[in-house]
């Protein structure tokens, strides 16, 4: 099935002619649907298709925002004066649109006080809950207990 640069439907014909007639009118024939039946191909400049394809590819990457995983590490027995400073940080990055890790890493005796580090990842995300939402709760790994913060979509 062959379709002239126009739009006009010439119909089913030999691929030798149809060749011929692009060739006669400085187009090439481009094969647009080979999966149909029958093939559909169409008169074209083959350079300014694709050349209008790569500009629109230019175009959605530009529009693209790329989310990054910024990670701030907060301790279990961290004082308000270091808290605040790390939740300024924290803030910063989540009005970028950024996503937030947050981690908390036990050593030594720690590990039987999780459930301070646990308090303070959940006073992290309420002192934050007016830009963002959290993503995963709070997870224990090992000697890591981890939690992530998503900014909030309604701006």
């Amino acid at each position: 099935m062959v379709i002239t640069d126009t739009g006009e439907q010439l119909g089913v014909m030999n691929t030798r002619t149809a060749v011929n007639l692009a060739y006669d009118k400085d187009l090439d024939l481009v094969l647009v649907a080979p999966g149909a039946k029958p093939p559909v191909a169409k008169f074209m400049d083959y350079n300014k298709y694709k050349y209008e394809q790569q500009r629109k590819l230019r175009e959605a990457r530009k529009n693209q925002k790329i989310v990054q995983l910024k990670e701030i590490r907060l301790s279990p027995k961290i004082d308000i004066g270091d808290f605040n400073t790390k939740l300024k940080n924290g803030r910063k990055f989540l009005e970028n649109g950024d996503k937030l890790k947050i981690s908390i890493r036990f050593r030594g005796r720690e590990m039987a006080y999780t459930n301070q580090g646990r308090e303070v990842m959940k006073n992290f995300a309420a002192q934050c809950e007016d830009i963002a939402q959290i993503e995963s709760r709070p997870k224990q790994d090992g000697r890591n207990m981890f939690m992530t913060l998503t900014p909030k979509k309604d701006k």
